[in-house]
């Protein structure tokens, strides 16, 4: 009888099953793992118990519509330069230099309107500039 000796073959591990898993289980994670964006900060304001002021600073109201006409206090400005705005807006602050600009546009209205606004506001040295919003259910400012 002839008996043949048997080689010895060294174990091996084949990795590309073990890959083939790795890659699902990325695939998966990925799909499944949703982002959460924080889109508000957590902000808390100081609290000051001051008296009111005693004297308000003149408000000076600047309404935007959605074709981008512009009234100054109420009182509509001939035209849609950005010059005849500054002198409206000189105009109406009387040579006060701390009156408060506040930017009421329509929702609609072009961002080059608002822009105008603010430029306005700049050439007539208008410093203070504030926009009106609306709450979701529509009352105040």
């Amino acid at each position: 009888m002839k008996f043949r000796t048997r080689r010895s073959e060294d174990p091996e591990i084949n990795l590309i099953p073990f890959i083939d898993v790795l890659l699902v289980i990325l695939i998966f994670l990925m799909l499944s793992t949703t982002y959460s964006k924080f889109t508000e900060l957590q902000v808390v304001l100081p609290v000051a118990d001051a008296e009111q002021l005693k004297e308000r600073p003149l408000e000076i109201i600047v309404a935007v519509a959605a074709d981008g006409r512009y009234t100054v206090n109420s009182e509509a400005v001939e035209g849609r330069a950005v010059d005849l705005l500054s002198v409206a807006l000189s105009q109406a602050a009387a040579g006060r230099k701390d009156a408060v600009v506040i930017v009421s546009a329509d929702a609609s209205s072009a961002h080059q309107s608002v822009i105008n606004v603010m430029d306005a506001a700049r050439r007539a040295g208008l410093q203070h500039l504030t926009f009106a919003a609306q709450t979701s259910a529509g009352s105040g400012r």
